[in-house]
């Protein structure tokens, strides 16, 4: 039997078309087979060892990782004191909105963020930590070793559900890759403090203090009024401390300090009977009360492992890094001294490495409640 002419016409082009698809899907094939030893390739060096990934400079890295890399679900968090009313107490509550306050106590807590080293993540931070009404102690932000990663240190105080609360907020951020609480681990606590402290004792201090202003205020004069010399007018305006300013507080606390340390101190206050006229001094001997002064705040550095870094005529400068509560304490030993200036670093914190050895010491924690569960009451001794 003979096809007529449009069967066979059709029959050509199923076959052609057929045609055309296995020669397309050979050509996918031999890409897809070049493409993945590319890649294979790719991720090597010349001589076959792995390359390293590349540097992470996009904004959302953080959130993609987050993304990848989903972190188990965090513990509920802890009860803020749910309050038993009645309906009575209730309505009184709706009407006048005085809720009672949560009795869990305020403790304080640090956070160690790992952010994106991007402009803005400061702010971000710290506004969303405003907003639930943290004070922040300490904020100490500084880039780490890896090009694109910082590293912020925050210090605070609150109640253990609402920090908690705030951590998770943190996390949220798209900049923030982590944030993990330091607060129950054992961790290396360090903060840097520069201290200027007085040399010439707590009678001169309030002195002291009126002349650096007298000549601070006499310098910014003299720069706004060019080669104009300064009045004597006008430096006669702020030759004393007036009262209830800072320095005039500085000099106030300072007095107090030195009466704790040394009762008998004589102090004159505004608006008190002022004490008698101090007795002039040769320059020997205030050369020698400096030299002493300046040997016991020598001392004091000392046993807190600081050291003098500057020395004038009529004061010095103090370094001391070490925890917070050493750093109080030796700003309430030279106080009586007179702080003339103190600048803090803030808290830095690292996790201590832990310590492998199969020797246990006395000072190792005890074994955990699922340890003790595990031991079989029979083994034991009797009693």
């Amino acid at each position: 039997m003979l096809l007529q002419p449009h069967r066979l016409s059709r029959s050509v082009a199923g076959a052609h078309r057929q045609l055309l698809l296995l020669q397309q899907a050979s050509r996918a094939g031999l890409s897809t087979s070049s493409s993945r030893l590319q890649s294979s390739n790719a991720g090597k060096q010349g001589d076959g060892t792995p390359a390293p990934p590349k540097g992470v400079d996009s904004s959302t890295s953080a959130l993609d990782y987050k993304l990848q890399h989903p972190r188990p679900r965090p513990p509920s968090l802890p009860e803020i004191d749910p309050p038993k009313w009645s309906a009575e107490y209730a309505v009184t509550n709706i009407l006048y909105n005085t809720p009672p306050p949560s009795k869990k106590p305020y403790t304080r807590r640090v956070l160690n963020c790992l952010v994106q080293n991007e402009p803005g993540v400061l702010s971000r931070v710290s506004g969303t930590l405003a907003a639930r009404g943290f004070n922040i102690d300490s904020l100490v932000v500084c880039t780490t070793e890896v090009k694109d990663l910082s590293r912020m240190c925050i210090v605070l105080r609150g109640q253990d559900g609402v920090v908690e609360q705030a951590r998770r907020q943190l996390e949220d951020l798209v900049p923030v890759w982590a944030v993990l609480d330091y607060t129950t681990t054992r961790t290396i606590e360090r903060e840097l403090l520069l201290c200027k402290v007085s040399i010439l004792g707590p009678e001169y201090f309030e002195d002291q203090l009126a002349t650096k202003i007298e000549e601070a205020r006499a310098a910014e004069a003299a720069k706004y009024q060019g080669s104009d010399p300064v009045t004597p007018e006008e430096l006669h305006q702020h030759r004393a401390v007036s009262p209830g300013s800072p320095a005039d507080q500085a000099a106030k606390q300072t007095e107090a300090a030195a009466e704790a340390s040394h009762p008998g101190v004589q102090h004159h206050y505004p608006g008190t009977a002022p004490t008698p006229p101090r007795q002039s001094l040769t320059p020997s001997e205030a050369l020698r009360q400096k030299h002493m002064h300046l040997q016991g705040i020598a001392t004091l550095a000392d046993q807190f492992g600081g050291k003098i870094v500057d020395v004038s005529n009529d004061c010095v400068i103090v370094e001391l890094s070490g925890k917070t509560n050493r750093i109080d304490a030796f700003l309430k030993l030279v106080r009586p001294y007179g702080i003339l200036e103190a600048a803090r670093t803030g808290t830095m914190v690292m996790p201590r490495a832990p310590i492998q050895s199969p020797w246990t010491g006395l000072s190792d924690e005890e074994p955990a409640e699922e340890e003790m569960a595990a031991i079989d009451a029979g083994l034991l001794p009797p009693g």
